[in-house]
């Protein structure tokens, strides 16, 4: 199974990229495991440009998220009538995030979704990992 990378991780991934002036034709995502954290392993995510011939790799397309289409209609008070707004994104650019694991990585991460959130509590990026037995609170590490 592919690891899967969310369109909200590919858009955050992509906004990441876009703020340290990377070059996004270079660029992959690399995850991956190292040992260590409190469960056991702890996951990596690095922009990288180096890709090894024994990596795994997977390409996600997305559009980045486009300008607000708005339209207005609105019928006059005399008719009862109130004003009304609808605002629709318009289909943005499109981008493709490339995702590479080594070997041993993917042996840990095989079916992995990674997604981003943006929450009160707070952001970043999250791992569904159906390999892992147990997963601390924080979520960045795990047992297998």
């Amino acid at each position: 199974m592919p690891l899967i990378v969310t369109e909200t991780a590919g858009r955050e991934i992509d906004t990441i990229i876009q703020q340290q002036g990377l070059d996004a034709n270079k660029i992959c995502l690399r995850v991956g495991v190292k040992g260590g954290g409190c469960s056991g392993f702890s996951y990596i995510l690095d922009l990288t440009e180096v890709q090894k011939d024994s990596d795994e790799c997977w390409s996600y397309s997305f559009n980045r998220r486009g300008a607000k289409n708005v339209a207005s209609a609105s019928a006059s008070a005399s008719e009862g009538g109130a004003a009304a707004t609808l605002v629709a994104d318009q289909a943005g650019e499109p981008f493709t995030v490339r995702v590479v694991c080594d070997p041993k990585s993917y042996l840990y991460l095989n079916g992995t979704t990674v997604d981003f959130k943006d929450e009160i509590m707070g952001r970043g990026f999250v791992f569904n990992n159906p390999n892992a037995n147990s997963s601390c609170g924080c979520g960045s590490s795990f047992s297998a």
